[in-house]
């Protein structure tokens, strides 16, 4: 049974984006940081530093890009909001324009 550095990510991607299991992944995700067992250990130089970034780096991305899409989801729920609650916003008003000569 083999694993791909995508089929991780894909992994931790879509278990970070679901409501359950969020926090877990956050939590974890620290605890490996501070954690000194990791996959390249710390004290090997540039290695040990590069997963801890690599690390960083998807933790924030993930967490931007979700507040990027919640940011975006409450705009269009108040426009939507705004464009039903306030009717006389929506209603044409029909001109009989006459030339001026």
């Amino acid at each position: 049974m083999s694993f791909s550095l995508e089929e991780i990510y894909n992994w931790y991607r879509s278990t970070i984006r679901n409501p359950k299991y969020r926090w877990w992944i956050i939590l974890g995700t620290l605890a490996y940081l501070i954690s000194p067992i990791d996959i390249a250990p710390d004290f090997i130089p540039l290695i040990g530093q590069l997963d801890d970034a690599l690390m960083i780096t998807i933790l924030f991305t993930e967490l931007s890009q979700m507040l990027i899409e919640r940011v975006k989801s409450k705009k269009v729920r108040t426009a939507q909001v705004n464009r039903v609650s306030s009717p006389e916003a929506n209603t044409d008003v029909d001109v009989k324009a006459v030339p001026i000569e």
